[in-house]
């Protein structure tokens, strides 16, 4: 209750009061739920007993009101009335004075709650209406509007020097102090900001009577950085920040909250350091959240590798955070939307890198590294695999780094080509071969590789080959037109074999080079595949005295360890004359006399029983040696054959075969000769298309139709046509 006595005014005196000198206004201020029943219910007016005026104010005036007759209300037109209402705000303005600030050891929680006794809502007595808006011009001018000071020292300002902050942005605020953040400056921004007890919802009528303003965006970014929020908070706390300004970017994006230092990231030291938004949306580097909580240390620990790749990542504590974070989905589309930040997977995290690298020879090792550690963690799909080990640039022997590129070579050192043909002659043709910074052991991102693993990776993957499992280009190679050791034709002939079997059509120029070249060892030097000749174990025994075979190219098969009769096939590839056939030709051919090695094959059994030339066997390129077989005793003229095909003709067992021999025999006037042993024999046929080969001796033909009369019977040694 507040008591304050108040001069009468001259113009303010009546006759019925004429030997009053004093007002003496008494205001009531009811605690609690009295206060919040009493306003519309209660009589606001006493005039020493109470009238029937309810002002809808929160306290109650008592004063020498002069009253109608029936005491209900007071008389407003009364010039001693009025001079009493006038008196009311400044009664009111002290006593509210002395409430809010007389206890300075009040706790600032409680002082909030004194300002429901200010009148914000209109009186329901229009006539009283002056009382409550004197009262409200007297408070706009007071100070004392409580502020946040964050010391002992109570603070006080008036109305409009305060302002007010978003609920959301005061529980970071006090969730900050709780942790130990200093906002001791919190009002020293530029303006004062309303006690926290007192910005409440449920005080926004008297902050609207106190036309209390919200404070101005600019100040948000202020007070961040000022207070070093960013930095100071942890990172639940932090992400509550971001999801603040997230709500509210539609007023931020236009302050200076842009340029601030908002968003942590790891930098290439391995701190954290901070970008503003306008750092991180405008500039080609960009911030990345791994998209997979297993992927964040695995990717920021690489990034120290690649640099090119203009990334940096959001810090692991940050991330990690935001996949609990209940507000992830919000928070992470405004990242995404207005701070350009990237959400990777390890495969296209790798997509950036690889685009980036450069010729720096580091980085690109580094890079085949990562494939390799990612692939052994399954952090990639074998398609995504691929795809990188595609479009990776490698380090080829120059140290230069290689995209475009045909086939890729194993470092020289250690490899079998390189002994094979001397230095990569291919290299117009995009055959690169690799550094041997790939065969070496490695350290990169905290993961160590031994050494061969990256070779072994690159071979599996990016089909890194050697001889002899590379596929040749279309082009020669100047080895072969030297000879070659013992090694190295078996290894030139393994390479032929390993294309063969995949189904590789061997390239002109390449196939060239190896035919024509003089690298195979024989009798009389080094020749070309294709005049040198290897005998066979049928006949080879048959050239060892022969004087017309001394200026015969023989490979050397001493020298080559009795090796090439296992790559037969892989000579017919270079086309190798091997055939006994072929070498008399070739002797016919340089008009040589064969006359001691024919003489010598004539008499050998060197060919497949016959007495016909199994075309199967031989393969069809046996009819071009007609020339060849007539000089060795081959009957090879259809029209004088018919002795040797009737000696052998109970060789066959089909008829059909056996007919038509016969109308061959027929053709020729051939005749059995008498006295001969094996000339009598008969084929009688079956049913089923066979028959059995008898001798005509002791036989007798009878004639089916006799057979069939019973009129002899049928004996054991007949055959019946």
């Amino acid at each position: 209750m507040w008591r304050q006595r108040f001069p009468v005014k001259a113009e303010n005196r009546v006759d019925k009061r004429t030997e009053i000198d004093e007002w003496v206004i008494t205001l009531a201020f009811p605690l609690k739920e009295r206060l919040s029943r009493g306003k519309q219910l209660s009589p606001g007016v006493y005039a020493f007993l109470p009238t029937e005026m309810v002002t809808n104010f929160p306290f109650i005036i008592q004063a020498d009101f002069l009253l109608a007759s029936s005491r209900e209300a007071i008389l407003f037109d009364s010039p001693w009335n009025k001079g009493i209402l006038e008196c009311i705000p400044s009664a009111f303005m002290n006593a509210f004075v002395a409430l809010v600030k007389s206890r300075t050891d009040a706790p600032a929680m409680t002082i909030p709650s004194m300002f429901h006794y200010l009148p914000v809502s209109p009186s329901l007595i229009p006539l009283l209406e002056p009382v409550r808006s004197g009262i409200k011009e007297k408070v706009l001018v007071e100070d004392i509007v409580p502020c946040e000071s964050h010391t002992p020292q109570k603070m006080f300002c008036k109305p409009c020097e305060v302002v007010r902050l978003k609920p959301a942005f005061w529980d970071i605020l006090v969730k900050a102090r709780e942790s130990g953040v200093d906002l001791k400056n919190l009002s020293t921004h530029g303006t004062y900001i309303l006690s926290s007890h007192f910005d409440k919802s449920a005080y926004n009528s008297v902050l609207t009577f106190l036309d209390v303003k919200s404070v101005s965006h600019e100040w948000y970014a202020k007070c961040m950085e000022g207070s070093n929020l960013v930095s100071n908070v942890d990172e639940q706390l932090y992400l509550e920040l971001l999801s603040f300004v997230a709500d509210n970017w539609q007023n931020f994006s236009s302050t200076n909250l842009i340029a601030m230092p908002l968003l942590k990231y790891v930098d290439r030291n391995r701190g954290v350091s901070l970008w503003s938004i306008s750092r991180a949306s405008q500039w080609s580097d960009r911030l990345c959240i791994a998209s997979d909580g297993k992927w964040m240390s695995w990717l920021i620990s690489w990034n120290q590798e690649f640099p090119s790749s203009n990334r940096l990542f959001v810090p692991p504590n940050t991330q990690a955070a935001l996949q609990g974070f209940s507000h992830k989905t919000k928070v992470a589309a405004w990242l995404q939307n207005h701070a350009k930040v990237e959400i990777v997977s390890v495969y296209s995290y790798g997509n950036i890198v690889v685009k980036s690298l450069n010729n720096d020879r580091r980085p690109a090792i580094a890079f085949s590294h990562f494939l390799y550690h990612s692939s052994n963690k399954n952090y990639m799909e074998s398609y995504q695999l691929v795809d990188l080990c595609r479009t990776m640039p490698v380090i080829d022997n120059y140290g230069n780094a290689v995209t475009e590129r045909q086939s890729i070579l194993v470092p020289a050192n250690g490899s079998k080509w390189v002994g094979l043909m001397g230095t990569n002659p291919w290299r117009n043709e995009k055959y690169i071969e690799l550094s041997a910074d790939y065969k070496s052991a490695g350290h990169f991102a905290e993961n160590y590789t031994p050494a061969d693993q990256i070779l072994d990776f690159l071979k599996t993957k990016m089909q890194a080959s050697d001889v002899p499992f590379i596929h040749p280009p279309n082009a020669s190679f100047s080895t072969a037109s030297s000879p070659l050791t013992v090694d190295n034709a078996i290894l030139l002939l393994q390479w032929i074999r390993n294309l063969k079997s995949k189904g590789v059509q061997l390239p002109a120029s390449f196939l060239a080079c190896v035919k024509e070249g003089s690298w195979l060892k024989t009798s009389v030097g080094y020749k070309p595949p294709a005049e040198s000749f290897m005998s066979s174990s049928e006949w080879g025994n048959l050239l060892q005295n022969g004087s017309s075979c001394v200026d015969i190219a023989m490979i050397d098969q001493q020298f080559y360890q009795y090796k090439m009769n296992a790559y037969r096939e892989e000579l017919k590839v270079i086309e190798h004359v091997y055939e006994l056939l072929q070498l008399i030709r070739f002797l016919q051919q340089k008009v040589l006399s064969p006359s001691e090695l024919l003489n010598s094959v004539k008499d050998g059994r060197w060919m497949k029983n016959g007495p016909f030339i199994d075309e199967s066997f031989y393969g069809s390129d046996i009819a071009s040696f007609k020339g060849a077989l007539a000089a060795i005793g081959v009957t090879v003229d259809v029209r004088c054959g018919h002795g040797l095909v009737a000696q052998h003709l109970r060789s066959h067992k089909e008829t059909a075969t056996i007919s038509r021999i016969y109308l061959y025999l027929k053709e020729c006037s051939w005749g059995p000769e008498k006295n001969k042993e094996g000339s009598d024999w008969i084929w009688i046929p079956n049913e089923k298309g066979g028959g059995e080969w008898f001798s005509a001796w002791g036989m007798t033909l009878v004639p089916k139709t006799i057979a069939n009369s019973g009129a002899h019977g049928r004996a054991p040694a007949v055959r019946y046509l």
